[in-house]
């Protein structure tokens, strides 16, 4: 197995392995390792199934919960990101997110394998959280680790959100549901639970204000501090090509969708991976 850097201000590449082959215990210990030191990894030129991405999910901590997607037929882990080439509805996931942080206990990572890549477009664009709250000035470091985020899917999956009932015509299997509008609270900085290291754990997509704040002031902060989370000096591009695996770090990694390929089919088979249990 070879590690090399992207040549970007964080994330790797990774080569000479093969994920639908044998996944043995000092393989994915090797992985998690490089993970951990570099929050992205992006492994070229795979001949995975879906059965195999599985396999690796299980082996990388096992399956998260993805409440708000139908997955694949013949399959209960693995879901299709997908968009049609005549699809004219808006670019799903084009917000800064991390999967899934208003569930209790957010997945620790997901893998995304690229299935049907337009010759154009479509990048995934990361930022680098732990970088990014490395970077910032004591007072402000100190100011968010005493603040608590509050969390919550419901404008986005409620029925009235922005992938509810009035999203006609888009291609993903995506299930609103009025669950979406419960609230979870997480600190705004997190340790990390394998490298101890502190992160921004905060994202345009799923953060609607912060405990014992005033709605506008939280507003301004949280939109202040996404420009710093999200500029260019904490932020990758992968360009994506069929056949390459990606599996990034939600407790330390932001992402977002890119758009650029109108008039061609993309899909990706996305699998999440288990929060970290310690």
């Amino acid at each position: 197995m070879k590690v090399e850097r992207s040549g970007q201000p964080f994330g790797a590449n990774v080569t000479e392995i093969d994920l639908a082959g044998p996944l043995d215990p000092d393989l994915i210990s090797a992985i998690r390792a490089a993970w951990q030191d570099h929050g992205v990894l992006a492994f070229p030129g795979q001949s995975m199934d879906d059965a195999a991405l599985e396999r690796f999910t299980l082996a990388m901590g096992g399956f998260g919960e993805d409440p708000y997607f139908d997955t694949l037929p013949g399959s209960d882990h693995v879901a299709a990101i997908l968009r049609e080439a005549e699809e004219q509805t808006p670019l799903f996931a084009e917000a800064w997110h991390s999967d899934w942080s208003f569930l209790p206990d957010p997945p620790s990572g997901t893998c995304l394998l690229g299935i049907d890549i337009p010759p154009t477009g479509g990048d995934t664009l990361f930022a680098d959280q732990r970088a990014a709250f490395a970077a910032l000035p004591a007072e402000k470091q100190a100011l968010c680790r005493s603040l608590t985020a509050i969390h919550s899917a419901r404008a986005a999956y409620a029925p009235d959100g922005a992938y509810g009932e009035q999203d006609e015509g888009r291609s993903m299997a995506i299930r609103p549901d009025e669950s979406a509008r419960a609230t979870r609270s997480h600190p705004l900085v997190l340790t990390h639970p394998e490298t101890g290291e502190e992160a921004l754990f905060s994202c345009g997509g799923y953060i609607i204000g912060i405990e014992g704040m005033e709605g506008e002031a939280a507003f301004k902060l949280l939109v202040e501090l996404l420009a710093w989370q999200t500029d260019d000096r904490f932020v990758y591009r992968h360009r994506w090509e069929a056949g390459t695996l990606v599996m990034w770090d939600n407790r330390r990694v932001l992402h977002r969708a890119t758009g650029g390929y109108e008039g061609h089919r993309r899909e990706l088979h996305r699998t999440t991976i288990a929060a970290w249990q310690g």
